[in-house]
C-alpha cells in the first residue's frame, strides 16, 4: 500500500470513529433506561427517608432508592450534595443515606472529549478529503508551486545516439553538448561558453524528444523532463513558481539537462494574443527568461527545448544567451529512412527477401514516427496471419494502410462503377508513365481504401528538395488523366475526380502566386499571408495586387489546368488501346505492382503476354 492509500484510509477511519462517538454519546442515556429527576426531588426523597445511596460522579448523581429504583440527576458545578441536604434539614448520618463520591471514569472522559472535539475533526477530515480529491494528487493542495518534472538519473537503461537514425547533422551539433557535460574543464580552460539553450526544431514525429533523451544518455547526467503546458495553471504565479523550483533542482544536480517539450505552449509571442501583460502564461515566460540569464559558466546546466512552431516563439526567448543554438530535424532522406527501418526492425524476424532499401524508397515523406508505426503494423499483419517472419508483402500492405487506410474489403460496388474506377486509375497511371518529367508509377489499384475507390502511386527515383516547372506541369497532367479517361471511354464525367481537380487547382495557383512560373505575370509573388500568433495558424491572406492582376491570375491558373487537360487527352487518345488493356488487367487482378509496370505500359501489343496477363491483339491499322 502506497502513502496516498494509507492517508486516504486514515481519513476514512477518522470519519467512522467520529460518527460512532457522536452516535454513542447522543444515545447512551436512552440505552441505560434510568429516569432523570430534578435536584429538588432528590432532596424531597432524602427528607422522606426513601433514598439508600447517592453516588456522585462530577456533576452527575446516580441515585438508588430504598425500593431499589435507579434514578439520575444533575447538580451545579460547585454545589455540595451534603450541604444541600443539611440546608433542607436532612442529616445524612441520621437518615443513613450512603453518599459515595467517585471520579469520572476514563471512558466517560474520553467520550466527553470526543463529543466536544470530534465534530470539528469530522468536518475537517471531510474538507481535507474533498480538497485532495479535487486536486487528484497527493499533497497538491499545498504544493501548487512545486515542479512536476520527471527525473531520469541515468542509472537505468538509457537511449544513445545509436538509437537515433536519419539525423546525422543534428547528432554532430549535439555532440558538443555531450562533450561539455562530460568534460567541462576542456572548454572552461579556453574561456569557451557552451550554449545555455538548444532549441530542437522539426515537424512532428522527427525524433526531437528521442534526441534529447539520447543526449542525456550519452552524457550520463540527470535529465529533467517537463512539458510546457505543465507550467500553466489557472492561478497567476503558479507557473513562475514551478519554473523557479525546476531550475533550483537542476542547479542542485548540476551537471544536468533540463528538457522542456512543446515549449510553444508557454513561450508564445507576448502581447500577440488574448490576455494582458500580466497573465499567467506571460509571467511564466518571464521567469524562464530570467532563470536562463541567471546561469553562470560553472553551473553546467543545459536547457533543451523542442517545438514544431518556432515562428510563434517570443523573440526574447531566441536571442543569443538563451536559446541561441537551433538544431533542425527534418524528415529523413532515403538513406536516413533505411537506417531508421533498421533500428526499428532490430530484434524482429524479417524474411530473407525483405529489402529495406526498397521499402525506404517507397516511403518518401515519412517521418521517424511514421516508419516506426510502419514496422509495427507489418509485425501485426504477420502475427494475424500466423506467420513466423515478416515478409515484403506485409511491409507493402502496411505502407498502403499508413498512407491511404486499411482496405475496405466489405465494400460492394456494381460492375459499372468498378469499370469506371479502373479506367480512372489507368488514366492517371498511363499519363504519368508517358511523360518523362513525371515520377515513375510503382502501384495502381482499384481496391478501396479510406474514402477513395483506388489510387495510383508514383515515387521519384531520388530524393529532391527542388521541383522544376516541367515536373509540376507533369503532375497537373497526371491529375487530369482520370477525368479525361472517364470522358473518353464513357462520354460523361463523374464525381470521382473531385480530389484530383482540387489538387490540380492548388498546384496551378501555387505556380502562379508563389513560384513566379507565369510568363504573363513575371517572376513575382502575389498575396501576403497573415497569421494570428495566439492561435498559431494561418487565417487569411492579404491581397497586394489589383483586380486587373487578380483576373490575370485566374486566367493563368485556368490556362495551366487546360493545358494539362489537353496533354492528358492527347496521350490517352493516342494510347487508347493500351488504356483498355491496363483497365482490363485491373478489372481482373485489381492491383498492378511495380514489377508489372514495364510489361503493361511498355511492351508492344504483338508481344506474348507476361505471366498472369491476358493476351491483347495487335492493333488494326486505321484504328
Amino acid at each position: 500500500m502506497d502513502g496516498r492509500s494509507m492517508r486516504r484510509s486514515l481519513i476514512y477511519l477518522l470519519i467512522i470513529v467520529a460518527i460512532t462517538a457522536i452516535v454513542f454519546t447522543l444515545f447512551s442515556d436512552s440505552v441505560g433506561g434510568s429516569q432523570e429527576i430534578s435536584i429538588n426531588e432528590v432532596v424531597s426523597l432524602a427528607a422522606g427517608g426513601d433514598l439508600a445511596v447517592i453516588e456522585i460522579r462530577g456533576n452527575e448523581l446516580d441515585i438508588l432508592t430504598v425500593s431499589g429504583e435507579a434514578l439520575t440527576s444533575r447538580k451545579e458545578a460547585e454545589a455540595s450534595v451534603v450541604e444541600l441536604l443539611e440546608r433542607a434539614g436532612v442529616d445524612p448520618l441520621t437518615t443513613k443515606i450512603e453518599i459515595v463520591v467517585k471520579g469520572s471514569s476514563g471512558l466517560s472522559s474520553l467520550f466527553g472529549i470526543l463529543f466536544n472535539f470530534l465534530p470539528l475533526v469530522f468536518f475537517g477530515a471531510i474538507l481535507l478529503f474533498m480538497m485532495r480529491q479535487a486536486q487528484g494528487n497527493s499533497n497538491q493542495t499545498f504544493s501548487f508551486g512545486r515542479s512536476r518534472a520527471r527525473v531520469a538519473t541515468g542509472n537505468g537503461p538509457t537511449v544513445s545516439f545509436d538509437d537515433v537514425a536519419g539525423v546525422e547533422e543534428a547528432k554532430e551539433e549535439l555532440l558538443e553538448v555531450v562533450e561539455f557535460l562530460k568534460f567541462p574543464e576542456r572548454f572552461l580552460a579556453l574561456g569557451a561558453k557552451i550554449p545555455k539553450g538548444v532549441l530542437l526544431i522539426g515537424p512532428p514525429g522527427t525524433g526531437k524528444t528521442l534526441m534529447a533523451r539520447a543526449v542525456s544518455g550519452e552524457a550520463g547526467v540527470p535529465f529533467f523532463s517537463i512539458s510546457g503546458s505543465e507550467f500553466v495553471e489557472m492561478f497567476v504565479g503558479v507557473g513562475a513558481s514551478r519554473v523557479r523550483d525546476l531550475f533550483d533542482q537542476a542547479k542542485r544536480n548540476s551537471p544536468c539537462i533540463v528538457f522542456v517539450d512543446e515549449i510553444d505552449a508557454v513561450g508564445r509571442h507576448r502581447g500577440a494574443g488574448l490576455g494582458g501583460g500580466h497573465d499567467e502564461r506571460e509571467q511564466t515566460l518571464n521567469q524562464i527568461l530570467v532563470e536562463m540569464d541567471g546561469f553562470d559558466t560553472a553551473t553546467n546546466v543545459i536547457v533543451l527545448a523542442a517545438t514544431n512552431r518556432p515562428d510563434i516563439l517570443d523573440p526574447a526567448l531566441l536571442r543569443p544567451g538563451r536559446f541561441d543554438r537551433r538544431v533542425t530535424l527534418d524528415n529523413p532522406d532515403i538513406r536516413g529512412r533505411k537506417q531508421i527501418l533498421e533500428v526499428h526492425s532490430k530484434g524482429k524476424p524479417l524474411s530473407a527477401d525483405v529489402d529495406l532499401e526498397l521499402v525506404a524508397r517507397q516511403t518518401v515523406g515519412f517521418s521517424g514516427a511514421d516508419l516506426a508505426n510502419l514496422v509495427n503494423e507489418s509485425a501485426i499483419l504477420a502475427a494475424r496471419q500466423n506467420q513466423k517472419e515478416i515478409g515484403p508483402q506485409e511491409f507493402y500492405e502496411s505502407i498502403d494502410r499508413v498512407t491511404a487506410g486499411p482496405a475496405r474489403k466489405s465494400r460492394r460496388i456494381n460492375d459499372r462503377e468498378k469499370r469506371m474506377t479502373a479506367y480512372h486509375e489507368s488514366g492517371h497511371a498511363l499519363v504519368a508513365h508517358m511523360l518523362p518529367e513525371a515520377d515513375p508509377v510503382v502501384k495502381v489499384t482499384i481496391v478501396a481504401r479510406g474514402h477513395s475507390g483506388g489510387f495510383t502511386k508514383t515515387i521519384p527515383t531520388e530524393d529532391r528538395s527542388l521541383i522544376t516547372r516541367n515536373q509540376l506541369e507533369a503532375r497537373l497532367a497526371m491529375a487530369m488523366g482520370g477525368r479525361v479517361a472517364e470522358e473518353l471511354v464513357f462520354g460523361e464525367i463523374t464525381t470521382g475526380a473531385s480530389d484530383d481537380l482540387e489538387q490540380a487547382t492548388n498546384i496551378a495557383q501555387t505556380m502562379v502566386t508563389r513560384y513566379g512560373m507565369s510568363k504573363k505575370l513575371g517572376p513575382r509573388t502575389f498575396g501576403k499571408r497573415e497569421e494570428m500568433l495566439f492561435l498559431g495558424r494561418e487565417i487569411s491572406e492579404q491581397r497586394d495586387y489589383s483586380d486587373r492582376v487578380a483576373k490575370t491570375i485566374d486566367e493563368e491558373v485556368r490556362r495551366l489546368i487546360q493545358t494539362a487537360y489537353d496533354t492528358a487527352k492527347r496521350i490517352l487518345t493516342e494510347e487508347r488501346v493500351r488504356l483498355d488493356h491496363i483497365s482490363d488487367y485491373l478489372l481482373e487482378h485489381e492491383t498492378i505492382d511495380e514489377e508489372q509496370v514495364p510489361d503493361l505500359f511498355d511492351a508492344p501489343f504483338d508481344a506474348p503476354p507476361a505471366a498472369g496477363m491476358p493476351a491483347v491483339p495487335a492493333p488494326v491499322p486505321g484504328d
